[in-house]
């Protein structure tokens, strides 16, 4: 499919996980991918995998953020797509008991205000061209209680998921699409890595997932994708769940 033929797409945290499965999906539905991310090495290899363009960013710099948007509409004419998706997950975040005021304000700065800059700065763009999609990560613990919190996280993903509904809200008439995407645990190197480290936590979580695994990285890009498109033209402020059915269960297979 070319659903998105043409269509100028940047996606923050495009150097691993679910940003690179992302840019991978863009690219095969013909979209021309601007891979930004916080690693020269990482955005580089992303974009000339997928022939787009890398920029370096560090998305919880205003500056920096405001000048990829205006970078992106300056040398492509435009700004289409704009795929939310960096974000940190640090090991110092844990209980609430636990986790200090800098490890707060660290992911915090990371998942949430950063969201926030670059709706900020994508949205003027959008709104001269009358149309737009922005898909922000948000994460299926923005919905549920985990007794094995990291709880800056959680917060965080509950801000963008708020932040979310009233940007698709806003800008619904001007034809600016703004959804949350909330995957479930998904085996990125990010939470291989956490797990490595904790197996004992791993196994207490995947238990809970209906489906009995981790998702990959392609099934999340493939609902990116779809919420890029015009496949998902009515639909905005929308919290998407893609999480092997833990939202929804009680009592999991034996």
């Amino acid at each position: 499919m070319n659903r998105l033929e043409g269509r100028v797409a940047v996606i923050t945290g495009a150097g691993s996980g679910i940003g690179l499965a992302t840019a991978r999906r863009f690219a095969a539905e013909g979209a021309v991918v601007v891979a930004a991310d916080l690693n020269p090495a990482a955005a580089k290899a992303a974009a000339e995998e997928v022939g787009g363009e890398a920029v370096t960013v560090d998305v919880a710099d205003e500056e920096q953020v405001r000048e990829l948007f205006d970078g992106v509409a300056e040398r492509h004419g435009r700004v289409d797509i704009a795929f939310n998706n960096a974000g940190i997950s640090p090991p110092e975040d844990d209980s609430i008991l636990d986790t200090d005021i800098n490890a707060w304000e660290r992911v915090m700065s990371v998942n949430a205000t950063s969201v926030y800059y670059c709706c900020k700065y994508v949205l003027p763009h959008m709104r001269r061209q009358g149309k737009g999609s922005i898909i922000n990560t948000a994460s299926f613990v923005a919905l549920l209680g985990a007794a094995t919190s990291q709880i800056a996280y959680t917060a965080s993903k509950g801000a963008v998921l708020s932040m979310t509904r009233e940007l698709g809200v806003q800008f619904a008439r001007e034809g600016i699409r703004v959804n949350a995407l909330c995957p479930g645990p998904i085996a990125t190197p990010m939470l291989m890595e956490l797990f490595a480290k904790d197996p004992e936590r791993a196994a207490r979580r995947l238990v809970h997932v209906p489906m009995g695994r981790f998702g990959d990285p392609a099934e999340i890009a493939a609902a990116v994708a779809f919420l890029a498109s015009d496949d998902s033209s009515f639909m905005t402020a929308n919290t998407f769940v893609v999480d092997g059915g833990i939202t929804g269960a009680y009592v999991t297979p034996l």
